[in-house]
């Protein structure tokens, strides 16, 4: 995943094996969509998209939990990130523990 220049300084503290949430906009994604078989598997029954991980929803945000393997400048490698290349990045926000953890 690749950030904009200015918002570099927001990296500060995050590190190699930290887990962040990354919310993404899934710009290829349908919004008419309301209904899927999950995984595309057409074997399996036709569910709401909001019981689902499709893409194609009435807004389509994705949240993906991944786990920093390096940070090169505003490059950030990640492992675990469900999303295509060029997805935009919307947000990085820690993982928390547990209420008063942190």
């Amino acid at each position: 995943m690749v950030l904009k220049p200015a918002v570099r300084d927001g990296l500060r503290g995050l590190e190699a094996g930290t887990d962040v949430l990354i919310l993404t906009w899934l710009d290829r994604a349908r919004r008419d969509v309301l209904t899927v078989h999950p995984r595309g598997e057409t074997e399996r029954p036709m569910t709401g998209v909001f019981n689902t991980r499709s893409p194609d929803r009435p807004n389509p945000i994705g949240l993906h939990r991944v786990t920093i393997l390096a940070i090169d400048g505003t490059r950030v490698h990640v492992r675990n990130l469900e999303a295509v290349d060029q997805t935009p990045v919307l947000d990085v926000k820690p993982v928390l523990g547990a209420i008063g953890e942190r």
